[in-house]
């Protein structure tokens, strides 16, 4: 079904944009919007193409036009999750500023630390490497069979530049490889490259929670709302962004789970905030077996696939912290993002007038991790019924794995050696954060060392910042 959408770069709104977007709704008569999974946000069936003049700066992709790209990016993790010190907001913000036409291919720019915004899904995907500014380019064009990487890291104000340089070549040439690509750039562009030194590494961590009004830093807060259908009232939205106004809060961010996030809420604000989400009766602590699910927009089968199973793996008390799923129609083609894949198989067009029930296949990641791009079938031909049984099985498989596995890079070619553990200490209370168990009060699982937690990260105890911990001793894990 195609529906209109609003490209959002990089899944960043300010909250005047927003409004906008919401009067321009409720003028034809609409009452809610949802939000895609590439941050873009999807108007109904309903809404009509509008006159040039009245749409402004926004660019809306009708059901009748080639369809547009957004630029993914996980701008909306910062401050707020674990990330790569040297990749600020504002960094994201100037790089993101850089693209001045709509591309035609899709486009990633992400932190490698933060597990809220998948990294492969673009075309051209650009990594945050360890070194400042500079990124690792991973491609995967429409007609290719796998991901190539570029072979050497790109400077951040070069981003732009790469990707406009590569769109050109392949809409003129009929055909062409990674070195065919690189060769043309190169003669192309005067850049500031570096050599790549080592692979990139993608660490593992568990999905995060990122719903609620959760601390930022000493004195202020994040909030992240989910609506369960996806149906986002323009009216709460309208006056949401009269409330970002009034505290002085510059930016929105989509995320890719049908949801957003509102940085930078005043201390001093945050009970006003907690009164006008009562007011208007919003629920805010859906638990993660409800969040951490991928589903295409506007397919009423998926949701309620996801709404049986939920319901049914509720029951059963099973937890699913750290993982996430998808439902999709069968596409062997697609690039899925989730640790656990539920696809609905095609019927057989001579058997499609006949009342048969559906059939779906379950694949899972590789060591569960949806950034290794490698998914393993586990069963296939399977009954609607026999659905939360597998999703158990796989659940404890994911449990009994976790913490067993040591990250790998990319190329699969890191030497593995035993990790060495820091305690740290905190000097106001004296409390201790040892990686070999985590923090169970804040949801954060054991194996994550201390300089990997954020940066908003405080004490359980006595609520002192991050950076009033010190080092007590060394060990070996």
């Amino acid at each position: 079904m195609e529906l209109t959408r609003l490209i959002v770069k990089g899944g960043v709104i300010s909250p005047g944009e927003l409004r906008e977007v919401v009067n321009m709704a409720m003028d034809q008569g609409l009452d809610s919007i949802s939000f895609g999974s590439r941050q873009d946000i999807i108007f109904p069936k309903g809404f009509k193409a509008l006159e040039k003049e009245k749409m402004g700066k926004h660019h809306f992709v009708f059901p009748d036009q080639k369809s547009g790209n957004n630029i993914v990016s996980s701008y909306v993790s910062t401050d707020i999750f674990r990330n790569t010190n040297w990749l600020t907001g504002n960094k994201f913000l100037y790089i993101l500023e850089q693209f001045k036409d709509q591309p035609k291919l899709k486009v990633n720019i992400n932190d490698p630390k933060q597990q809220l915004v998948p990294l492969f899904t673009g075309h051209l995907n650009f990594i945050a490497s360890e070194h400042e500014d500079y990124w690792y380019l991973y491609i995967r064009l429409p007609k290719w069979q796998r991901m190539e990487v570029y072979p050497v890291l790109i400077y951040s104000w070069d981003i732009a530049t790469f990707y406009y340089e590569i769109e050109r070549i392949v809409t003129t040439e009929e055909s062409c490889g990674i070195d065919l690509i690189f060769s043309l750039v190169t003669e192309a562009l005067d850049t500031n490259n570096r050599t790549i030194d080592k692979p990139l590494n993608v660490p593992f961590y568990p999905f995060p929670y990122y719903e609620g009004m959760n601390r930022m830093g000493i004195d202020q807060y994040w909030l992240g709302l989910y609506w369960r259908n996806n149906l986002y009232d323009l009216e709460f939205l309208r006056e949401m962004c009269d409330l970002c106004f009034d505290c002085k809060i510059g930016k929105i961010c989509i995320t890719p789970w049908k949801s957003f996030i509102v940085k930078g809420i005043p201390k001093n604000r945050k009970l006003e905030w907690e009164k006008f989400l009562g007011k208007k009766g919003i629920n805010v602590r859906h638990s993660l077996l409800e969040l951490n699910w991928h589903l295409p927009v506007a397919m009423e089968w998926a949701l309620n696939l996801k709404t049986f199973l939920v319901r049914t793996l509720d029951q059963f008390d099973i937890s699913t912290y750290g993982l996430n799923f998808g439902i999709s129609e069968y596409n062997r083609d697609g690039h899925y993002f989730t640790s656990i894949v539920i696809e609905k198989n095609e019927l057989p067009k001579d058997l499609e007038s006949i009342k048969i029930r559906d059939t779906y296949n379950v694949l899972f990641a590789k060591n569960f991790d949806p950034n290794t791009r490698e998914y393993i079938v586990h069963s296939q031909d399977i009954d609607k019924l026999e659905l939360p049984t597998i999703l158990i099985e796989l659940s404890r498989k994911y449990f009994e794995e976790l913490g067993n596995l040591v990250p790998e890079t990319v190329e699969n070619n890191q030497k593995k050696e035993k990790p060495i553990l820091d305690i740290y200490q905190c000097q106001e209370c004296l409390s201790l954060y040892n990686p070999e168990y985590g923090d169970e009060s804040q949801n954060i699982p054991n194996g994550i060392l201390f300089t990997d937690l954020a940066e908003t990260y405080c004490c359980s105890l006595c609520d002192a910042p991050k950076s009033n911990f010190k080092i007590l001793e060394t060990v070996t894990a």
